[in-house]
């Protein structure tokens, strides 16, 4: 019996002590640990350290450069744009005074772009810096702290996270079954869509965080001298309403917060022909939304200032009677969706008749648009947190977690065919993605998410 306690006890590298007999009964032992107290102090200040460096440097400031960056190279592509017509139409005159104050007003705008791209570099080297230091310093002391752990309890442990990977792994691959061959669609010249990358833009708007409804984009069918602008709406009033649309002359300007020219739709803000909800798409020079506590759709056309409107199917869910949304929220007055794509502009809405599910239908372009063909889904809408068109496929998004949303589902307008495994990721920036949309000429995906403009590029088959 006193073998075994000495064997026990020394495995543990504490040294055991049987003294004499006190009684004919009990003994009295003397424990002495030879090894070294482990240090929590020193383990408490790493774990404070990492903390503090996950807190302070956010996913933000990683793409504050890539998106600068992004912000100077189109500038810099627009203004050869400009110096090359300068060059062939310059008539000596007038015309080529003006074109020339408005290329060096750009070339100023681009030098103070430059400067804060130079400042925000160093501004994340010596980040980096001291980052690199306080890891290294991290690093070492945790290998100090791993070797006095005489158990290999670390070891194991990491051993036994590399073993339940692999089973889950294993486990996963026996129960998958093979997916069935993807047709080919026959109206998409570019193909299937088969994945998102991304994000392309990530920054914050002129507004800040004050404004965390909204959307933005390009026009897929620009007026002649207008490809290059960008719009934003930001819902001002409530996080609900707006009554103007905001216009930028590139994305760098957009993303620098200069140059904006706003276009007033209503006087105040709610009223008649005021925009409701986030769900908001330009094309063809006009803004499509759904109207002011109405189950309609309006037609803002910028040029011309004037609104008109269609009214959509009787019952049409409106006012937050079917948004979208997931098990941990919704995503208020987002009852129709507005989407564009190679062929115009489409509308997603829900009535009682069809069990809340998904309705899709064509807008038809005038003035006032009008209704065409329509769809229904057997997709519950508000289980779904947003949708897009592309080549006339209705396409779903859903709420995974907070870094990911997954684009599940898809409806063919064409076939009638619905697929519920497309399984296709978008990583996300910030926890909610208000609105998104896809943009055929440039086919990226413009997503407004928690105040912050994000945009994806598309990926077909």
């Amino acid at each position: 019996m006193k073998s075994f306690l000495l064997s026990v006890w020394t495995a543990s590298f504490i040294f055991v002590h049987i003294s004499q007999c006190v009684s004919g009964k009990d003994c009295v032992c003397e424990l002495k640990n030879l090894q070294p107290p482990f240090p929590m102090e020193k383990l408490e200040s790493f774990l404070t350290s990492a903390y503090l460096c996950t807190k302070t440097i956010s996913s933000t400031e990683f793409m504050e450069v890539d998106t600068l960056m992004l912000g100077v190279q189109q500038r810099l592509e627009q203004l050869e744009e400009r110096v090359s017509v300068l060059e062939k139409e310059d008539d000596g005159g007038l015309y080529g005074a003006v074109s020339l104050r408005i290329i060096e007003l750009e070339l100023d705008e681009i030098l103070e772009l430059m400067s804060k791209l130079n400042r925000t570099i160093d501004s994340h080297r010596q980040i980096s810096q001291s980052t690199a230091t306080k890891l290294h310093s991290m690093t070492k002391g945790m290998r100090e702290l791993e070797a006095l752990d005489i158990s290999n309890v670390v070891s194991k442990e990491r051993e036994n996270q590399r073993v339940k990977r692999d089973l889950a792994k294993c486990e996963h691959k026996l129960q998958a079954t093979p997916q069935p061959p993807t047709p080919q669609t026959r109206h998409c010249p570019q193909g299937q869509l088969v994945n998102v990358t991304g994000p392309r833009t990530y920054a914050l708007t002129k507004y800040g965080t004050s404004y965390p409804y909204g959307a933005w984009g390009k026009d897929p069918k620009p007026a002649p001298g207008k490809e290059d602008m960008y719009w934003l709406v930001a819902l001002t009033s409530s996080s609900v309403y707006a009554n103007y649309v905001r216009h930028y002359s590139s994305l760098s300007t957009m993303l620098v917060g200069v140059g904006a020219v706003d276009t007033i739709i209503a006087s105040s803000n709610p009223t008649t022909n005021t925009i409701e909800g986030p769900n908001v798409v330009m094309y063809g020079g006009a803004l499509y939304y759904n109207c002011y506590y109405s189950p309609s759709v309006c037609r803002f056309n910028i040029s011309a200032r004037s609104v008109t409107n269609t009214q959509l199917p009787k019952n049409t869910g409106y006012y937050n009677k079917f948004p979208f949304g997931h098990l941990g929220a919704e995503y208020s007055y987002t009852d129709l969706d507005l989407a564009t794509d190679e062929s115009g502009v489409w509308v997603v809405y829900s009535t009682p008749e069809n069990f809340g599910n998904m309705i899709l239908s064509e807008l038809i372009e005038g003035s006032p648009p009008s209704l065409g063909r329509t769809w229904n889904t057997s997709v519950y809408k508000r289980t779904v947190t947003n949708t897009f068109m592309v080549c006339g496929v209705l396409y779903a998004t859903r709420f995974l977690d907070k870094q990911t949303e997954e684009i599940f589902y898809s409806f063919d307008t064409e076939t009638g065919e619905e697929r519920f495994n497309l399984k296709i990721r978008i990583q996300k920036m910030q926890t909610n993605i208000q609105s998104l949309n896809y943009n055929p000429r440039d086919r990226m995906l413009y997503a407004y998410s928690d105040a912050y403009i994000v945009s994806y590029s598309t990926v077909f088959k």
